[in-house]
């Protein structure tokens, strides 16, 4: 056969794999809200339906955007819910896009917006959310973790009072991967002998996404469709510290990093240095626990088994004497992560320290990092956005009409919902007194009294409370 004829046909052998090795997530919903259009395609290739199927409520406007994807909105000044039906369950990726633009027709600004957002029934997403734009307005994503237990997920928008509206322009919610998310991480505090469990069923926020010392990845190269940024007004390392571009071939190991965990363009650059410590500091909101989730690729040592890191998060050790060649079986330029936990304290600050360990060479590198994200964990009351917003949320429901007017069909219900808090709470209070009368007197076993969770504060009530429980009955 001749050669000619030959050299096409192994160049498509090739592709094969590569082509099939692509993420095709079993549920991939993507919704372009109060869209006309039988469909909207983007410049990363996929393709965005109208949400009227799953949800016509509210009304839909038009915008002068001309992103495709920000030109239409769907506004609902009353509850309201999307329906989702899920495949697969598992951890899945949700995508809220927002843009506040002055509509023409309706003669309303989107821009003064004020609402909450629930997922499932359990998680508060977003609490008295409000735009704040002091320049001209832009699109803004919101992004979250959710562990999907049932064959359907509920994402509902609520008003935050009777004059108000919530809008929303596109949603993305689709199965994560696998390896995406795991059960359990490193807690780090004044001890290394604790792990956060169940860390896939929580409820996760987005809040940072860093690709250390190198250029903005957008969607289009990214197989999950995230964008990352660069670590600049995040990194305050000293001028010792330097850039490593690599141009070679990024080995992905089976059972390690996959390309979804991170892309090529994560871990083809990293941030090194010497003998000093490089410094990253995020603002976060305190009294939270967030996931840091710590890229790393060897692609400046010369041989195996010369990086030795050590790793900090808010002045605590996580990791000492990490050797990068050990954690990757013996291979230069193969990913590798770290999930570690940490709280932050009232100064709202959120600090990564990695540096040289004590086995390091003074003349090699003696620190590197690759990538970073931050993710905010929702508490104890299931909350990503502060304490719990359901009463507000039933004070919303009285909203009826046209944005600006007032109802009074859910009134009745809400003043029933809250004389049920009050019930409950008495019965509850009658049930602990029961049982601490028992605990003392020796009935039952000894039943004690259960503490408060931790990041309870500021009037916020403790899980399995009605206002958690109840949140969403007079949808």
């Amino acid at each position: 056969m001749d050669p000619r004829k030959i050299y096409p046909i192994l160049f498509l052998l090739l592709l094969v794999p590569l082509s099939s090795a692509r993420f095709s997530p079993a549920d991939n919903i993507l919704l372009d809200c109060g869209s006309n259009s039988p469909s909207t395609s983007l410049s990363d290739h996929r393709i965005f339906r109208p949400d009227s199927q799953i949800n016509s409520d509210g009304v839909s406007l038009r915008s002068p955007n001309p992103n495709s994807l920000y030109q239409t909105a769907r506004v609902f000044t009353t509850p309201s819910s999307y329906k989702f039906q899920i495949k697969n369950k598992g951890t899945h990726l949700l995508r809220l896009h927002f843009y506040p633009f002055s509509s023409l027709s309706s003669n309303l600004n989107l821009s003064s917006a004020h609402f909450h957002v629930f997922a499932d029934n359990d998680f508060v997403l977003l609490s008295n959310f409000a735009f704040d734009w002091s320049s001209t307005p832009s699109p803004l994503l919101k992004e979250y973790l959710l562990h999907a237990e049932s064959d359907s997920l509920i994402l509902s928008f609520v008003p935050a009072a009777p004059s108000a509206f919530a809008v929303v322009s596109a949603i993305e919610l689709f199965s994560a991967p696998r390896d995406l998310l795991p059960d359990r991480a490193r807690l780090v505090g004044p001890t290394l002998k604790e792990n956060f469990d169940r860390l896939s069923h929580q409820a996760l926020e987005t809040l940072y996404r860093i690709n250390v010392a190198g250029p903005k990845v957008t969607p289009f190269n990214d197989t999950l469709w995230r964008t990352w940024l660069p670590d600049s007004g995040f990194s305050i390392s000293g001028p010792e510290s330097r850039t490593v571009t690599f141009s070679g071939r990024i080995v992905y190991r089976k059972y390690g990093a996959s390309r979804e965990v991170g892309p090529d363009n994560v871990y083809g650059s990293a941030r090194v240095s010497r003998a000093s410590n490089m410094t990253w500091v995020f603002p976060v909101d305190s009294g939270y626990k967030y996931l840091v989730r710590m890229h790393f690729c060897d692609i400046a040592s010369l041989a195996l088994n010369e990086l030795y890191l050590n790793v900090y998060v808010n002045g605590y050790a996580a990791y000492q004497d990490l050797d990068l060649s050990d954690a990757t079986g013996q291979v230069l330029a193969s990913p590798y992560y770290l999930d570690l936990v940490a709280g932050v304290d009232s100064t709202g600050l959120l600090t990564v320290v990695v540096g040289p360990s004590s086995l390091s060479d003074p003349s090699k590198v003696g620190g590197l990092l690759n990538g970073l994200e931050i993710m905010k964990i929702n508490n104890t009351i299931g909350s990503l956005a502060g304490g719990v917003p359901s009463l507000l949320a039933m004070q919303s429901s009285r909203t009826g009409g046209s944005v600006g007017e007032g109802g009074g069909g859910g009134g009745a219900m809400a003043r029933s919902l809250i004389c049920g808090f009050v019930f409950v709470v008495l019965l509850g209070t009658a049930f602990m007194l029961m049982s601490r009368w028992k605990a003392e007197t020796g009935k039952d076993g000894g039943l004690a009294w259960s503490p408060l969770p931790v990041d309870v504060s500021d009037g916020r009530f403790g899980q399995g409370s009605v206002a958690l429980a109840g949140k969403f009955m007079y949808f």
